[in-house]
């Protein structure tokens, strides 16, 4: 056979594994995770691989919403449950 033909052969092999290999890489590091992250309701950062929760702003301020169904709303989107409504402790007896 062409000894040109043999090497783009060899060539196309090469790139075709590498290719196949950067795929799997891929799936395995970046997307896999990524899936995983924004099933939980997450937030996925694609540059440090990072898997993080949405933080509410009044959580760092310390200021409450003074709305309350603006304040379900804005927990609900994060993934939290609202607080219940606050009962009396039981008697002791």
């Amino acid at each position: 056979m062409n000894p040109d033909i043999e090497r783009l052969k060899l060539i196309f092999i090469g790139l075709f594994a590498a290719g196949a290999v950067g795929v799997g890489v891929w799936q395995i590091g970046w997307e896999g995770p990524r899936r995983a992250c924004e099933g939980q309701g997450k937030w996925w950062d694609y540059s440090e691989r990072v898997c993080a929760q949405p933080v509410l702003i009044s959580d760092i301020t310390g200021r409450t919403i003074q709305d309350k169904q603006a304040e379900a709303a804005a927990q609900a989107a994060i993934g939290r449950q609202a607080a219940p409504a606050s009962t009396p402790a039981p008697a002791a007896k």
